[in-house]
């Protein structure tokens, strides 16, 4: 590691910025790709001075995303890269003293992420564990003397591992409900995560608890260190009763744990103690019917009492991303109709939510210190980066996407409303091409997001699955691109989202084509060049679209699936469906009403790409292989893509410019690439 190469690179940044700004603005390249870094995961000191967050970026001789560990300064004048470009680096974190900043990173030839310790003073950052486990999560004590890990214990070294490369690897062996997870693997109980004390002086690791059959997560020391807040499952199996439960525990060996409360499992967990150590602020989620549509909300329980108190009840939207401001008050995330904005709330649960900031844009993340707070925001035009939030304005602290930004034109966005076939109002956004010109019809793709929970909003993420730059994508090669929220979306309260309820592939649907009757009635789009496409959610809907409306001339569905029965057992939803639809062999006609993509693929014309990666656990690739043999037995054309080793959201830069090229080369054969 490279812990002394402190990068001060703002200046530097600002100048190949303002050289670029100088040059006429061009339209999006596929190279541009490679180039974005995803700012991400903000953590505040203690005393507000400074932000610790990650930069992910492609390094192209790996071939992989590596994210590295930056510091900036509140005032805005200092910016630093604290780890290097050899290992990918996560999860930063100050010590409360300020002493010390703790990151997770894999290095050289570890297996498993590592936690490093690096001291702000100057110095090589120092490794902290030798742990085969895998480490979920971690915090520090007050006194800066421990730390408490959430981590699996792993699987022991075998004898003679040097040879292992001739040996058959173990049989997995499965004895729970829920046994898969997308991007980890098979789940047994060695991936379960107990805590675990570490002292910084001797690196000395002790178990706090030990319990295999059940997770124990989110560790947070109380204010005076006497005791640790956690979730686990003791009570019963999370993934049946679809709760958490809440406890306590003091730091020391042979410490039993105190049972606070249980509730339904939010669909993003936190956990918060107050300033004076008796409260804790966590999110609460909906029972397993329900807890798909997200709507988590935001409580305070009395860890005396165990009686909690809600805050904002009467607030219509999903709250996340809680950070304490001050001793009664603190700040959260509120999803609301194509924006995701920061709001105030006080702890009393009394009073509604003061807004923070306003406009057409997405707040991902937060954090707080001595009643500071900076965000990572977002806009159609700006990617996340860094910012102060003052008396709701954003004032920058970072730039790594600035001198890219100044060479790109992007196509505007638009919001729209239109009706649905029964008369819902339905909202979504517009893309157009660069250059569009008012009156001229355009072909059209309608990329549908993912969720269905979830909303299209105005962000231009570059991390994970991004949407809304694929949509840019498109309309920089002169497509018209429409994104639709529909019923079953985030962002328009709980009726609107649980409306799809047990009914999946119904009023999407109509939504979806309301969309279409929309742009086409507005001289928009170009009736006999109409795409459509997605991934996940997007690639299921995309199926139940081309086995609804014949208009369609090109399809895309990526990591979708149409017999929803296959699915069952073969991936990780099992608690939805049990908790939804009821078991296949219980509701045998709605699982068939569900998948009815697959049972009525004779309605289908459209020629269709299926795409997905073969390590899929979220989505598996089965999915869209039926629908490619249900099409090529039809003799529809159709193509299957696998991208090999790949999950439900692709790590590896070739392969993400390859979908996007393969992608533009299937609606330019099938629509007609765009006159410019």
């Amino acid at each position: 590691m490279k812990g002394n190469r402190l990068l001060v690179c703002a200046c530097l940044t600002l100048t190949a910025a303002l050289a670029h700004a100088a040059e006429a603005p061009r339209l999006l390249a596929l190279g541009d790709f490679d180039r974005m870094n995803a700012v991400a995961s903000p953590v505040c000191s203690r005393d507000g001075q400074w932000i610790a967050y990650t930069v992910e970026s492609v390094n192209l001789e790996a071939d992989e995303k590596r994210s590295s560990v930056w510091m900036a300064s509140f005032d805005g004048t200092q910016r630093l890269r604290l780890t290097g470009a050899e290992e990918s680096a996560s999860s930063p974190r100050f010590s409360p003293d300020g002493r010390y900043v703790s990151f997770l990173a894999t290095h050289g030839s570890e297996d498993k992420p590592q936690l490093y310790l690096l001291d702000r003073r100057g110095g090589e950052p120092q490794t902290l564990t030798h742990v085969t486990g895998t480490i979920r999560d971690y915090d520090w004590s007050p006194d800066s003397h421990r730390l408490v890990l959430s981590m699996s214990r792993g699987e022991p070294a075998e004898k003679g591992a040097d040879n292992a490369h001739n040996k058959a690897a173990r049989p997995i062996v499965i004895d729970q409900l829920h046994f898969k997870e997308d991007g980890e693997g098979y789940v047994t109980q060695a991936d379960h995560a107990q805590l675990y004390l570490l002292d910084v002086a001797d690196q000395k690791i002790e178990p706090l608890t030990s319990d295999a059959r059940v997770d124990d997560l989110m560790p947070v020391f109380a204010p005076d260190g006497r005791s640790i807040a956690y979730y686990s499952n003791h009570r019963s199996d999370f993934y049946r009763s679809g709760k958490r439960e809440l406890y306590l525990i003091e730091p020391r060996a042979d410490a039993q744990p105190r049972l606070v409360m249980e509730f339904f499992a939010p669909n993003h967990l936190s956990l918060h103690f107050t300033p004076d150590g008796r409260r804790i602020v966590y999110n609460a989620g909906l029972e397993p019917r329900l807890n798909a549509y997200i709507q988590d909300s935001l409580s305070v329980v009395d860890i005396g009492t165990g009686q909690s108190t809600a805050l904002a009840p009467a607030l219509d939207r999903a709250l996340t991303s809680p950070a304490l401001l001050s001793s009664s008050a603190l700040v959260a995330l509120i999803e609301d109709d194509g924006s995701q904005l920061p709001v105030k709330l006080p702890l009393s649960g009394r009073g509604p939510a003061e807004p923070l900031l306003e406009g057409k844009r997405v707040v991902s993340d937060l954090c707080t210190g001595a009643g500071r707070l900076a965000v990572v925001a977002s806009s159609d035009t700006r990617p996340p980066e860094l910012y102060a939030l003052e008396e709701g304005s954003l004032r920058p602290l970072s730039a790594h996407n600035d001198a890219l930004m100044s060479e790109i034109k992007l196509g505007a966005v638009e919001d729209v409303s239109f009706p649905s076939g029964d008369g819902t109002a339905v909202h979504g956004m517009l893309v157009k091409p660069p250059g569009f010109t008012a009156g001229r019809t355009y072909p059209m793709i309608l990329w549908i997001h993912g969720g269905p929970n979830g909303q299209d909003a105005h962000v231009l993420s570059f991390e994970g699955y991004s949407p809304e730059l694929e949509r840019q994508w498109f309309a920089a090669h002169g497509y018209l691109v429409l994104a639709v929220n529909y019923r079953g979306s985030s962002g328009r309260g709980m009726a609107f989202a649980r409306a799809i309820l047990a009914d999946w592939g119904g009023k999407e649907v109509a939504d979806l084509r309301g969309g279409i009757d929309y742009a086409i009635h507005a001289k928009l789009a170009d009736p006999a060049r109409l795409g459509i496409g997605g991934w996940s959610y997007g690639g299921i809907l995309t199926d139940y679209m081309i086995a609804s409306d014949p208009r369609l001339k090109a399809a895309i569905a990526g990591a979708g699936s149409a017999d929803q029965i296959a699915m069952y057992g073969s991936d990780e939803y099992v608690m939805q469906y049990n908790a939804e639809l009821g078991p296949p062999w219980r509701a045998t006609s709605l699982w068939l009403h569900v998948s009815y993509p697959f049972f009525h693929a004779e309605r289908i014309h459209t020629p269709t790409l299926f795409m997905g990666g073969d390590k899929d656990f979220n989505v598996p690739i089965g999915g869209g292989e039926q629908m490619y043999q249900a099409l090529r037995t039809l003799e529809i054309p159709t193509q299957l893509v696998v991208y090999p080793g790949q999950y439900h959201v692709f790590t590896r830069p070739s392969y993400i410019r390859d979908r996007l090229q393969r992608y533009l080369d299937w609606y330019d054969r099938y629509l007609g690439s765009p006159a410019p």
